[in-house]
């Protein structure tokens, strides 16, 4: 039989014979014999794919735990952070398990404590963590939810990070025209937080508002001298001194780089511009002491005062002095010369030792009076040392990377025993040093002619005086060498901010280690059933408690705690710099362009 196709093709079918025809398909089971081969060949294909759907399908909203690789903006100049496992080694490291379990402990206490702010006082600036109650002392804008955005993102709560966006979209920045907002407060807070919670999800809407609220916070530089006011109305650009009569250089200073980098990455001159004049005006004022003091007049903008201090009203402006030079690929050459002035300022004038512990503490020289009082907001001081030596390296000369390092590693420890020999294990606000003098009352304790002595001797022991670890602790009060002016814990984060930075620029796990005690401390006496709280009496327990659950506690104290316990350089300090309220923003490089367009003179 012949059939005709197309094309005139012929295909010849042969007649149908009992001997060509091919045998039936077997309908033997598949579970007795060559079936069963098959299914066993096709077996792994179907788990492969059965994996892939899962992956790709199923968990196609759920982000990698700390994927930061994904931005979707280029800004960062490729310093972005990559997870690794570092080779820590060293004597008294525990083992990787165990500060696994320690970090996922620490990220359950700010689960709880962010649970009882979304419980009991969403929408409000702060949770009241002993009667369950809530607080409006920042405008109003969600402050602890806003403070907490970038934490949430770092431990890895990816779906509460998304869900706070919506109500990040429905704050209004407009203050009614009585009320003036804290221009330092909500730059360092809000604007940093928005910014840092930007630069780590690359979510264009966070941008959007950090850009919003910066325009209505920019007229806060419009004074006689360019320095920015105390506060501001931000519905119509009404300044306030706010009941003060000068300016601290905390507050001046404490937005560069906030502004800085959302001019980087918006493109918007006038941010750039207006906290520039704020350091051509640091740039031109000449002091005695070439560090700058606490206090400014505002109109004129000049130095009012002979107070110098590495305290409340200049610690953030240190840091900023420093960090802005990190924060443009150490570009800004000026800010870090007026950083090295102010640091060894306070090495050769501040810095004194008590005569039998030999505890190395900070002071402040109040017209030329030495007040021998340690705070705890100087206790950032010494991680501040420690990210300079960490960042400056071999550009800065031996001797001073040694001295800094000292510095830095004597400081923390007074801070610490100001911790330890209290019964609660957390140490006070702010404590009077007993000062070492000699029988004519002149102090003998400053500690740079002591590390002198201790130079020219041939720098015999385990270091300079000043610098001893120790884990001895000391309970009878009459001996401590301190006595506490302010005996309250307020769960603050300056002391484990500088374990953080000493343990990543020297590896001593001994850093470490202290912060974790520090951690356990207040879960033992801050914990309460809606969140954490300060506490009134650190050497009492147990001690009443202060009704207050400040926003920074989950922004740097946490953070920071939980930085210092995980494995993984999550946040790496020669890519991301971190704000006076612990919010990283990455480093970036001014291009070319830029440089001409704002007239830098780097």
């Amino acid at each position: 039989m012949v059939r005709r196709m197309p094309h005139n093709l012929v295909i010849t079918i042969p007649p149908a014979s009992p001997s060509s025809r091919q045998p039936a398909p077997s309908t033997t089971s598949w579970r007795s014999g060559g079936g069963r081969r098959g299914f066993l060949r096709l077996f792994p294909w179907i788990v492969g794919c059965t994996i892939v759907l899962w992956i790709f399908v199923l968990r196609a909203d759920r982000p990698p735990l700390r994927d930061f690789t994904a931005l979707p903006h280029r800004p960062i100049d490729g310093h972005k952070p990559r997870p690794y496992h570092p080779p820590y080694k060293g004597a008294g490291l525990s083992p990787t398990a165990t500060w696994a379990e320690r970090a996922k402990t620490v990220r359950s206490s700010f689960l709880h404590a962010l649970n009882g702010y979304q419980t009991r006082a969403d929408g409000y600036d702060e949770l009241l963590p002993t009667s369950g109650g809530r607080t409006n002392n920042l405008d109003g804008w969600s402050l602890t939810l806003v403070d907490s955005l970038d934490t949430m993102w770092i431990m890895g709560n990816r779906d509460m990070f998304r869900e706070s966006i919506g109500k990040i979209v429905a704050i209004d920045y407009l203050l009614p025209k009585e009320e003036y907002s804290r221009f330092y407060e909500v730059v360092s807070h809000h604007l940093g937080g928005l910014l840092s919670a930007y630069a780590l999800s690359g979510e264009p809407v966070l941008l959007t508002r950090a850009d919003d609220l910066a325009k209505l916070l920019l007229p806060a530089f419009n004074t006689t001298s360019g320095l920015p006011a105390v506060g501001i109305n931000t519905s119509s650009g009404a300044l306030s001194m706010m009941g003060q009569e000068s300016v601290s250089w905390a507050n001046i200073l404490s937005n560069q780089m906030e502004f800085k980098y959302l001019a980087h990455i918006t493109g918007r001159v006038e941010y750039f511009n207006k906290t520039e004049n704020v350091m051509r005006k640091m740039f031109e004022t000449t002091t005695p002491t070439g560090m700058f003091p606490t206090m400014w007049d505002l109109d004129k903008g000049v130095p009012l005062n002979a107070h110098y201090s590495a305290g409340e009203k200049s610690h953030s402006a240190l840091h900023y002095l420093l960090k802005q030079w990190v924060m443009t690929a150490r570009t800004d050459r000026r800010s870090l010369d007026l950083y090295l002035k102010s640091i060894s300022y306070i090495i050769n004038n501040l810095l004194y030792i008590t005569r039998k512990r030999q505890l190395l503490y900070v002071t402040d020289i109040i017209d030329g009076e030495l007040t021998h009082r340690l705070e705890h907001l100087s206790c950032s001081l010494p991680g501040l040392l420690a990210l300079g030596v960490h960042t400056l390296g071999i550009s800065l000369p031996l001797r001073e990377r040694e001295l800094h390092l000292w510095a830095a590693q004597g400081l923390a420890y007074t801070c610490w025993v100001t911790y330890t020999d209290q019964s609660s294990g957390l140490g006070p606000e702010e404590v009077q040093m007993e000062a070492w003098l000699d029988e004519e009352g002149e102090p003998m304790g400053r500690w740079m002619s002591h590390f002198e002595e201790w130079e020219k001797s041939g720098k015999k022991g385990n270091g300079p005086p000043g610098t001893k670890q120790s884990e001895e602790t000391v309970p009878a009060v009459t001996e401590r060498e301190y006595v506490p002016l302010k005996p309250w814990y307020l769960l603050r984060p300056e002391l484990v901010e500088s374990f953080y930075m000493l343990w990543k620029s020297t590896k001593n796990s001994i850093w470490r280690d202290r912060g974790w005690t520090i951690f356990e401390a207040i879960e033992r006496h801050t914990k309460t059933e809606y969140g954490y709280a300060g506490i009134l009496q650190v050497d009492q327990t147990p001690t009443p408690m202060k009704d207050e659950m400040p926003s920074y506690f989950l922004a740097e104290t946490l953070k920071y705690l939980y930085l210092l316990c995980h494995n993984d350089d999550l946040i790496p300090l020669n890519g991301w710099v971190f704000n006076s309220k612990g919010h990283p923003l990455p480093v970036f490089e001014w291009s070319s362009w830029e440089i001409k367009r704002h007239g830098m003179a780097l």
